[in-house]
């Protein structure tokens, strides 16, 4: 049986496993990023991962989920945040090929995640999708007919960086966002998305208000973004979506407030209902589509 060696870069943990040509996975594990230690750092890592596994399975190919900006046609990384310095530039592809003999393949972790969803997930049978992951910022993924959407220079739905008033998104309605707003009204303490949830459950007046206010400009956002692409499905990923009986009906309500009617009856909410493995299994994807030929 083929077997592909997938890896997940994000800023605090690599994840990977090694994926039969079934989809299941046959071995997984993580370690730390240490995203301090740059780029450079991070290629050893990958090709540690990636020779420990040649030497316990036939794999066919390294399939990479990454943090960043990609070209997925040369495999590089063409923007990256300040989480991980030296990442910009950095041959991800062209570094595997020449150390492992496979072929690689290498795409931004948030197109995983939304490609892992629309070909065997939440957005299973639909037309288009669009994911977006909330976390410390917010990731965005569209796809449509098995393809995902990269625009002319790879930075086709960064919807993070949209704005919303004079913010943007992502510093209004992400995770981050919603700490940095429950602190302030409590005047600090050692709030995160976990607890924040555990007392609004409770009454807390102040988590409640908070959530309700992100869900709001979460739903501006959502709604804003279905205006230009007109997703079949919106897909929402990232820990505190976990919290679905909580969110669905806020949301819910939020997106019809700024949708018309005609646009809002046409677009389905759900969740991602791959955790963890999102990235690798999507990196799976992206590779065998690749190399369809």
């Amino acid at each position: 049986m083929k077997t592909y060696i997938c890896i997940d870069i994000g800023g605090t943990a690599i994840k990977h496993g090694v994926l039969g040509e079934d989809g299941a996975f046959l071995a997984a594990g993580s370690l730390p990023t240490e995203a301090q230690m740059g780029g450079e750092g991070i290629m050893k890592k990958i090709l540690s991962i990636a020779a420990d596994y040649q030497r316990g399975f036939p794999a066919v190919g390294v399939c990479i989920s990454t943090a960043g900006m990609v070209d997925c046609k040369t495999g590089m990384i063409t923007h990256a945040g300040p989480q991980i310095p030296n990442y910009k530039g950095t041959q991800i592809k062209k570094t595997v090929e020449q150390v492992t003999g496979l072929p690689c393949e290498v795409e931004n972790d948030v197109n995983c995640a939304g490609l892992a969803e629309y070909v065997s997930g939440a957005a299973k049978g639909s037309e288009s999708c669009l994911c977006l992951t909330i976390g410390t910022g917010i990731g965005g993924a569209y796809i449509q007919n098995g393809r995902v959407h990269h625009g002319f220079s790879g930075s086709g739905c960064e919807v993070g960086y949209m704005r919303i008033g004079n913010e943007a998104f992502q510093n209004l309605a992400s995770t981050t966002a919603l700490v940095q707003s429950v602190t302030a009204r409590k005047g600090g303490g050692d709030w995160n998305g976990k607890t924040i949830f555990d007392a609004a459950r409770s009454g807390d007046g102040d988590c409640i208000a908070a959530i309700d206010e992100m869900c709001d400009v979460l739903g501006l956002g959502i709604a804003n973004i279905c205006y230009v692409l007109n997703p079949e499905v919106v897909v929402l990923g990232g820990g505190i979506m976990a919290e679905t009986d909580y969110l669905t009906p806020r949301l819910q309500t939020a997106m019809e407030r700024y949708l018309i009617p005609s646009v809002a009856k046409n677009t389905r909410l759900t969740f991602a209902q791959y955790k963890n493995q999102a990235g690798m299994l999507g990196a799976y994807y992206h590779f065998l589509q690749m190399n369809q030929r």
